[in-house]
């Protein structure tokens, strides 16, 4: 589905205040977030993803939240999953969530590269 422009600006905003270089990039009618080179998050249908392996999918789920399904809930599931209710709006709590996203898009990357 697509990402509206205000939600956009908002979320990229909102992440901007929490992690450096911050950028959007459209795709397949949503939104893929970088910080640097790292891919950490995804925007689909006004609601905002972030990238989880086993070290931070435990959060997500002791929250309710639950992966990112591009093709409906039979369809695959990616290792993105959406972010708590609330959270993209309190700087401090949004900050812990997003530094351990990045951490996981930084490690996947170094594995994708050694192999």
């Amino acid at each position: 589905m697509p990402v509206t422009p205000s939600y956009r600006d908002f979320v990229l905003d909102q992440l901007g205040r929490v992690t450096a270089n911050v950028r959007g990039r459209a795709m397949f009618g949503g939104l893929g977030i970088y910080s640097g080179d790292c891919f950490f998050a995804l925007v689909d249908d006004d609601i905002l993803y972030l990238k989880v392996d086993d070290s931070n999918r435990g959060d997500f789920e002791a929250r309710g939240m639950g992966p990112f399904r591009p093709f409906g809930e039979g369809g695959e599931v990616m290792q993105y999953y959406r972010l708590p209710d609330g959270v993209v709006e309190e700087p401090d709590e949004l900050r812990w969530w997003v530094e351990k996203a990045v951490a996981v898009a930084r490690n996947a990357k170094r594995t994708r590269k050694r192999r």
